[in-house]
Parts: structure tokens; C-alpha cells; sequence
């Protein structure tokens, strides 16, 4: 399953339809800021939370409301399960330090939106097609299962 952290709707909508374009032809959910977000990982709240045993990656916005995509990564990566999520920053943020703290936290990639749709949309198209050979972890074991 592919968790979209995204809180502008023109963003999430090209990220779905370019992955599916690419091959990547997974569940997709929504998750429209940082407390949703650990909400849905931590299986807290109400609304839908994380299936046990299924293997995720988490496609992170850093600019998210409520709780920013940093702290998202840091908790993820500190909790001893969600660890194994591999996480995709995407961010129109390019700033040297702020990749080379994503990193630190523990993120797999770091992506910087391009302002040019038709540029962005070819960059997650590209990155769809990486994650169609991608082998990812389920949270619990060692079972590794491929994303599409």
C-alpha cells in the first residue's frame, strides 16, 4: 500500500494518477496532514489506521499542516515497527540542510517537487517505475513483498 502524506489536493491527485500511469497499481490512502498521519501509522484515532502485517511506503510532503513531515519521519523511524517503512520525501523545499536532515531521520529517498507540472508529473512517473521492482518489508517479520 502507498501513503500519500500530501495536504495539496493537485499534488496527491498527480501523484495517484502518474504511480498508476507508471505501473504501480496499488492502494493508494490520503493522508492530508502530519496528525493523520501518525494517526493512521499509529493506529490511533478514528478514522482508517495501518493493517498489521502489510508492507507499506510512505511518500512524505515536509510542509504538511498540523504536525510537519519532519516530525512524521522522526517518529516513524523512532518507533521500532514503522522503522522498516520506507519513506519518500517530497518536498518543493531543495534546501541542503533540510535533505541532509530528512536523511538523518531516516529517510530512504529525498525528491524536490518541480514547479513545472509537466516536469513534476514526469519525475513521479519515474519514481513509479522504481517502485514497480521495489521489495519492501512488512512491519512485522522479515516477509518481503514487491509494491505493484
Amino acid at each position: 500500500m502507498i501513503l500519500i502524506a500530501e495536504d495539496d489536493d493537485g499534488h496527491a491527485a498527480l501523484i495517484e494518477r502518474n504511480l498508476k500511469r507508471s505501473g504501480v497499481g496499488h492502494t493508494y490512502t490520503r493522508l492530508r496532514d502530519g496528525q493523520e498521519a501518525l494517526d493512521f501509522l499509529f493506529q490511533k484515532g478514528e478514522g482508517a489506521v495501518r493493517i498489521k502485517n502489510r508492507p507499506y511506503i510512505l511518500l512524505l510532503d515536509i510542509n504538511l499542516p498540523k504536525i510537519s513531515g519532519l516530525e512524521v519521519l522522526r517518529q516513524v523511524k523512532s518507533h521500532a515497527e514503522l522503522r522498516k517503512i520506507p519513506v519518500t520525501v517530497l518536498s518543493t523545499t531543495d534546501d541542503p540542510q533540510e535533505v541532509a536532515q530528512c536523511h538523518v531521520l531516516g529517510c530512504s529517498y529525498y525528491i524536490t517537487k518541480p514547479t513545472e507540472p509537466e516536469v513534476f508529473m514526469n519525475v513521479i512517473t519515474r519514481l513509479g517505475q522504481f517502485l514497480t521492482i521495489v521489495h519492501v518489508p512488512h512491519i512485522q517479520g522479515n516477509m518481503m513483498s514487491p509494491v505493484s
